[in-house]
């Protein structure tokens, strides 16, 4: 049987390569320029390698009963990890993927080709425009993963842009969004104070050293009109091998404290990470 090999190809924003699991017999690495975006197992879709990939696995175990089929709109689709994820785990579901990098869509579709009848679709479009066209209350879940190299765009962070995600998701829906920051927190802090202006109900997952200000890492924002699952998350995510903590209600306020709601006009990326913290190779 021949051993897989890796697969580097120019796409739209950068070089992407497709690196093999020597330890998975079909599992891939997805880098671009260097950056680690997404790690996907075929035969095990089920199997979440990244953590923040875990803890937004965690909130769409916990989104709704188990097996009930959700609609999902996926800001960021990388090498399609989530979306894999919950058809093998929500069959039924429908899915739609934005990714703004054709060439990308084109290499996942091509080497990591989606199995028939997967209820995903994949659409090639920036996440912002894309969103301002979708339908009303069309989305259970509203899940935006988006980096551009390794930086959360700045015009998706916005108070304009929380509006289309609030129009877009159902009364009962979830938004999830994979953040990254560092104490201070100044980026984090202005999104939460940004979603605080539409939904009731706000969550953070992070690793308490991210927390506690001792590293740079990612952040699980979690927004809803409704109460959160968060007894289930925080007992899912204490159990991953490096557990996380979910902030909410008073302490969640605190790390806001005077942060305020970002405008289209004052919106900037998320910080650089510092040299090394998400590149490889």
């Amino acid at each position: 049987m021949n051993e897989p090999v890796p697969v580097s190809r120019p796409v739209d924003h950068g070089v992407a390569r497709l690196m093999p699991d020597v330890d998975r017999r079909r599992a891939w690495l997805l880098t671009v320029d260097g950056a680690p975006q997404s790690y996907v197992d075929l035969d095990d879709p089920a199997h979440l390698e990244f953590e923040y990939a875990r803890r937004l696995g965690h909130m769409l175990d916990t989104a709704a009963e188990p097996g009930r089929p959700l609609d999902v709109l996926h800001l960021g689709g990388g090498a399609l990890t989530l979306p894999r994820y919950l058809a093998a785990t929500r069959p039924g579901s429908r899915q739609d993927v934005v990714e703004a990098d054709r060439g990308l869509l084109e290499l996942v579709a091509e080497e990591l080709p989606l199995p028939a009848g997967s209820g995903i679709a994949l659409h090639a479009s920036d996440a912002r425009a894309w969103l301002e066209s979708a339908p009303d209350a069309s989305a259970d879940v509203l899940l935006a993963d988006v980096f551009g190299g390794s930086r959360v765009p700045a015009h998706l962070t916005s108070l304009a842009y929380a509006r289309q995600v609030d129009r877009v998701l159902r009364a009962d829906g979830v938004h999830a969004a994979n953040l990254a920051d560092a104490a201070p927190f100044p980026f984090l802090r202005s999104q939460l104070a940004t979603f605080a202006e539409l939904f009731e109900e706000l969550a953070v997952i992070a690793e308490p050293g991210v927390l506690r200000g001792r590293r740079f890492g990612n952040a699980v924002l979690l927004a809803a009109h409704r109460p959160l699952d968060l007894a289930g998350l925080a007992r899912l995510t204490a159990a991953d091998a490096f557990p996380a903590r979910v902030e909410h209600g008073p302490a969640l306020r605190r790390l806001v404290g005077d942060a305020r709601p970002v405008t289209d006009e004052d919106a900037v990326p998320s910080p650089l990470p510092p040299d090394g913290a998400f590149r490889i190779g």
